[in-house]
């Protein structure tokens, strides 16, 4: 099978996402950007085809639904329990990652003896993030693993009469090891596993896991044959393409934006180093754009400083934002002066939800600021970037909105992040029916 891959290579995560021949989507992957950026393309390829893998065989199980009993929900059952084994296989390189730390310091039995507690726990409580009915906190297994990594530690470490800071060291190094270390070659090994705990779970006879296990077998040795790839993002000069197989941020966000809601003319994007402001006409073409590209003020890496400061999740601002009752008003969404400020209105007795709330809304005037000198707000209006997840980010550009411009209709897909590697992807694809193909790899997966 043929498919066509987008690379969205970020300032905080790089986003791949696969097309096959008729443009839709077969597999999405993503990771953190932060250490290597070389190593965080390959990466999100590797995670894109093993979703894509993952997906066919999805597919394969619907096409077959009512052959047996709970057959209908099997796919949905299977991906939570391959969702587990992914987190398990990962925590388990991490703790492994973590025991080695400990050994290089000080207390290593103490440290040692607190990891194994840690883990024990984020073990028996990482179960209930990921059944069918659960909804994931993040996509990012630092994320997931880091909150609770974090909480438990603090306790491990009073009770064992350990620093904190000294946990906290050996995960800050052990996760960007284990971040960028997701091999392709154990898929088919975690979707037997996950396999064998949906049918348990759904109670399904051998003679069905039997043949089952057959689908497995045949849609992991399947090949994908990637043709054209296409790379966009902040980082797009690192990509390892061809000059040709580069394309803006600006022109892959619009016409992602464009393919998911065909009546959008307003594009806002908020990454993780930049917020883009992007007029386009009714064929995804850019008319018009602004873009803040000279600091990461009130854009995702901001975000990310403020929970680092507050040694929360990424994922918690958002919903802990929502919990203001007098939100603060904050003049300045500055970066380097974010902890400083932080701090202070913390000292002054301001809640940190309320401290969180005025955030919210002033990275969101920042973005209004940046809309009106592009052209506007115009129906429809999309919301792209990691931000679009924010709930109390998507709040506050809504109350904005109606407040400036009055009623418009707001989009925003659940599949928001992968934008710009959809409209990389889309490149690729148009490459090779409207013209030949450009540095086509014939790579295989």
């Amino acid at each position: 099978m043929k498919c066509y891959v987008g690379i969205d290579l970020g300032s905080t995560t790089t986003k791949a996402l696969i097309l096959d021949e008729q443009g839709k989507p077969l597999g999405r992957g993503i990771t953190n950007s932060r250490s290597n950026y070389d190593v965080a393309c390959e990466v999100a390829r590797n995670e894109a085809f093993l979703d894509a893998r993952f997906n066919l065989l999805a597919a394969a199980l619907t096409d077959g639904a009512g052959s047996f009993p709970g057959a209908e929900a099997l796919p949905r059952t299977l991906r939570s329990d391959f969702a587990w084994e992914q987190y398990i296989h990962l925590q388990g390189e991490l703790e492994a990652t973590c025991r080695v730390e400990a050994d290089r310091g000080a207390s290593a039995a103490a440290v040692t003896n607190a990891l194994s507690e840690v883990f024990e726990q984020m073990t028996a409580e990482g179960g209930k993030l990921f059944g069918p009915d659960a909804r994931p906190r993040s996509d990012f297994f630092r994320d997931i693993a880091g909150a609770a990594y974090m909480r438990l530690a603090q306790a491990a470490a009073r009770r064992h009469d350990l620093p904190f800071e000294r946990l906290l060291g050996i995960f800050d190094k052990s996760i960007l090891v284990v971040e960028n270390h997701v091999p392709e070659q154990m898929l088919g090994e975690r979707i037997e596993r996950a396999l064998e705990r949906s049918a348990q779970r759904l109670g399904l006879p051998e003679g069905v896991r039997k043949t089952l296990r057959a689908l497995v077998e045949e849609v992991v040795g399947r090949s994908l044959v990637e043709d054209t790839s296409v790379g966009t993002g902040y980082g797009r000069a690192r990509l390892p393409f061809p000059r040709e197989r580069i394309r803006s941020e600006i022109l892959c966000h619009g016409l992602g934006a464009h393919v998911l809601f065909p009546g959008t003319r307003t594009v806002l994007d908020i990454g993780g180093q930049d917020t883009k402001a992007i007029q386009i006409d009714d064929a995804g073409v850019v008319t018009g754009f602004q873009m803040n590209d000279r600091c990461a003020a009130g854009c995702g890496r901001y975000l990310g400083y403020i929970a680092d400061e507050m040694n929360v999740g990424l994922h918690e601002l958002g919903p802990l934002a929502q919990k203001a009752t007098k939100p603060v008003r904050i003049n300045s969404t500055c970066t380097v002066f974010a902890g400083a400020e932080l701090r202070d209105r913390l000292s002054l007795g301001q809640r940190r939800e309320d401290i969180l709330g005025g955030l919210h809304r002033a990275i969101m005037l920042r973005a209004m600021s940046l809309l009106s000198r592009s052209g506007g707000i115009h129906d429809e209006f999309t919301f792209t970037g990691g931000v679009a997840k924010n709930a109390a980010a998507v709040g506050a550009l809504e109350d904005l909105v109606a407040e400036n411009y009055g009623e418009r209709k707001l989009n925003i897909s659940p599949d928001s992040i992968y934008t710009g590697a959809l409209g990389a992807a889309l490149f690729a694809l148009r490459s090779t029916t409207q013209e030949a193909p450009v540095g086509a790899t014939g790579g295989k997966r």
